[in-house]
């Protein structure tokens, strides 16, 4: 008992072994804690998600280094966590909440043009969308692009025109990562 109150005590200098102590306790808290939180938090990369994870970093870094006291560090990440599934149970009973919190999809590119005011409004350049359908279809035309879209979470979706004879609708949706 004694050793893990050295361990875990809040010092104004703690140890090598010490920090590595923390270092691994962090790790399996961490992974507790990214579980409670969900697939969400490191799946979508919406910005509540980005939060999440950056909160979560800068917090717990501090157990690691002893800058705060640890129980009270492992209690706020909790918090966060139970936040964030909370926000994303929300997201998926209301949508006019998730479209406040998150955005709404932004159309960049239809019939045949580039929607520059909404291109302003995402600050998105054209050489961007052009880098996106170049990953998306392997060329620099978008002759066979229909729409081009900026989600919500940043990425930019592409979508082909459809020829009704050879495509079926489940290959319209090439995304960009």
């Amino acid at each position: 008992m004694e050793t893990l109150q050295e361990i875990f005590s809040h010092e104004v200098e703690l140890t090598a072994l010490q920090m590595a102590c923390r270092a691994i306790a962090i790790f399996f808290i961490a992974f507790v804690l990214i579980r409670i939180a969900g697939r969400r938090s490191f799946g979508l990369r919406t910005p509540i998600d980005n939060i999440i994870v950056i909160l979560l970093g800068a917090i717990l870094s501090r157990a690691v280094v002893g800058a705060s006291p640890f129980i009270p560090i492992i209690f706020a990440s909790f918090i966060l966590c139970v936040l964030h599934r909370v926000f994303g149970w929300l997201f998926t009973r209301y949508n006019n909440f998730a479209r406040i919190v998150e955005g709404e999809k932004i159309i960049l590119y239809e019939n045949g043009q580039f929607i520059d005011q909404s291109m302003r409004r995402g600050l998105v350049r054209e050489e961007d969308i052009m880098q996106a359908v170049r990953k998306a279809t392997f060329s620099d035309s978008i002759d066979g692009i229909d729409k081009i879209y900026l989600e919500h979470n940043g990425e930019i979706s592409i979508i082909k025109k459809i020829n009704v004879k050879t495509d079926t609708p489940k290959t319209r949706v090439i995304h960009e990562n």
